[in-house]
């Protein structure tokens, strides 16, 4: 079981590096949205009184998700397994596992960890994008039982927009 998480973690990380370093031409319309995606355009349409989103590495606007890539440039790491517990305009709160890599000796051949953490999406904000919709714009993420090396209990990282 943990190897089909570390190869879908490193899958996906893939996909994601090339996906940001290619970036589709402006014309571009996907031929199939992964499934954790799959909502994201209908909830971008929604009007303003919906849901807040968090902002994937595609720029979709996604509801409750179930993972997270955080690092879109090289997949190194991410969020999985995600269980939400609250979800509203002023904050998000999750369960899940944080995947990193510790990229010893060097990424291309490092590990992934799993490290459980506690979630909270906060500082929700107009959407440049879609601006009748509102997203989140900070992340804090608390370890539970252990952390990759160097790593505060918790950090926070600011979410694109």
């Amino acid at each position: 079981m943990r190897r089909k998480a570390l190869f879908t973690a490193v899958a996906l990380g893939t996909v994601g590096s090339l996906a940001a370093a290619l970036g589709p031409p402006s014309s571009a319309v996907p031929a199939a949205a992964p499934p954790s995606a799959a909502a994201a355009p209908q909830a971008a349409r929604q009007p303003a009184g919906h849901p807040v989103v968090l902002v994937d590495c595609f720029w979709h606007g996604r509801v409750r998700p179930t993972d997270f890539v955080l690092a879109c440039g090289d997949g190194n790491s991410r969020l999985s397994s995600l269980h939400w517990s609250r979800w509203n305009r002023a904050e998000a709160v999750a369960r899940g596992d944080n995947w990193v890599n510790d990229c010893k000796p060097y990424c291309a051949v490092g590990h992934f960890h799993r490290y459980p953490v506690v979630v909270r999406l906060d500082h929700s904000q107009s959407w440049k994008k879609h601006p009748s919709l509102r997203h989140y714009t900070r992340i804090h993420l608390t370890y539970t039982d252990g952390r990759p090396d160097g790593f505060p209990r918790t950090v926070t990282y600011p979410l694109w927009n």
